[in-house]
This record gives C-alpha cells, structure tokens and sequence, in this order.
C-alpha cells in the first residue's frame, strides 16, 4: 500500500470518527423521541457517504496542497526580506480567499434577498447583484487588511490581545450606531468569512511566517490571524450599512 493511499484512509477513518457523533444524535432523536423512521433512508445513507468522501478529500487536499504551500510561501517572502511583497501577498491572499468563500457568497445572496424583500433596495437583480458584490467586496477588503495588521504583528511581537480588546470594543460602539437592518448581517459576515477556503491558507502563513522569523514562537505569534480575520468583517460591514 502506498503512502498516499494509507494516509487517504486514515484521513477517511477520521472523518468517521468526527461525523459519528452527529449520526448518533440524529438516529437518537429520530427513534427515541419523534419515534418515526429515517424518511428516504436510502439517500440518507448516499449523502452521509459523500459527506464522509468530500471531508476526506477536502482534509487530504488541505495536509498535502495548501498547508505546505502557504508554510512555503510566507517563510519564501521573509527570508526574502521584502516587506512590501510579504504585505501585498498577504492582502491579496486574505482578499482573493474571502471573495472566492462558498459561505459568504450564499450569505451575500441571502441578504441582498432579503433587503429587496424589506424594500432597503429596488426588487430587481442588478439592485440585489450589486447589493450582494458590495457586501462580498466589502468583507474581502476587511479581511485582507486584517491580515495585513496581522502579519505585522507577527513582525513587531505585538501581543494580540490589545487588537481582539480593541476591536470588540469598537464593534459594541458601532453596534449603537449602524443600521438594525445590517448589525446581524455584519456579525454573521464574521463567521463565514473562516470558513473552507480562507483558514487553511491563512493559518499556513501565519505559522509559516512565524517559524521563519528568529525569536518568534509559532504557538504564540503564527495563530490569530483567524480571530482578526473574523472580527474586521463586523466593522467594515456595519460602516457598509451607515453608508448605503
């Protein structure tokens, strides 16, 4: 058995094991309480096996493809010793994850739905297309500079919990202030903007930049970048509410 092979099924013993609880907990409430079959059980079972495949795959691709790259690439940049390609490659990753994220595309959508229903916007598809671009752009843009202030952070040494104390603080503040309308908008753009595509690659430059950087800690200075990334979409989206 090759290599490849023996961690791809390791890989798929894993997701096993991490889905398993959710399995239970459905078979559980499905019998126990409702006391009703599994309706369609044979395409349950279908989707459970492609659940179990695509995590795998997803998992695999993430061990062999886009951690080393980003690892690779971020100690290439320092040793480089350019700090302005180390920062516009980190914008422009940040960036171009968030736009291309699954999750924030169906929430754009949903929101821009949503406003048209609510009269915010005209019920036409070019209102609602630009409406769910601005938010997409506007998530992406706050998200790449967050990693910017990141990877200089990782730089200085700066400690990260003055920026995660002062941006929370600066989100209550704006709470106050932005639109009703868009405040669940812009605390849900938080989340999905870490989702599948965004953390891998922004985690792998983290740590990677930090172990190349001597007197730096991986465990210390290479994770946070996430939190950032999760909490400068909550701004930027709140300031795309007052300004629209």
């Amino acid at each position: 058995m090759s290599s490849t092979l023996k961690k791809l099924l390791i890989a798929m013993l894993g997701s096993v094991r991490d889905l398993l609880p959710i399995v239970l907990v459905i078979v559980f409430f499905q019998f126990a309480v409702l006391q009703q079959p599994l309706p369609n059980i044979g395409q349950i079972l279908l989707g459970v096996l492609f659940v179990i495949m695509g995590l795998t795959f997803f998992i695999h691709g993430l061990e062999q493809g886009l951690f080393p790259i980003g690892e690779s690439m971020a100690t290439a940049f320092a040793r480089k010793g350019s700090l302005f390609w180390l920062i516009a490659f980190a914008f422009a990753l940040g960036f171009g994850t968030t736009v291309a994220e699954p999750a924030l595309i169906a929430v754009a959508e949903e929101a821009a739905e949503v406003a048209a229903n609510g009269a915010m916007i005209d019920a036409t598809e070019a209102a609602k297309l630009q409406y769910a671009d601005g938010l997409r752009y506007t998530v992406a843009l706050s998200v790449g500079l967050a990693i910017v202030v990141g990877v200089i952070r990782i730089l200085k040494g700066w400690p990260i919990q003055w920026f995660i104390i002062g941006g929370y603080m600066l989100v209550v503040i704006m709470t106050m202030f932005a639109p009703k309308e868009i405040i669940g908008i812009a605390y849900d753009s938080g989340g999905v903007t870490t989702s599948t595509i965004t953390v891998p690659l922004v985690t792998a430059l983290g740590v990677g930049l930090a172990s190349s950087i001597r007197g730096r800690n991986p465990m210390i200075d290479g994770f946070g970048l996430i939190a950032l990334a999760s909490l400068t979409p909550m701004i930027f989206v709140m300031v795309y509410g007052m300004m629209m």
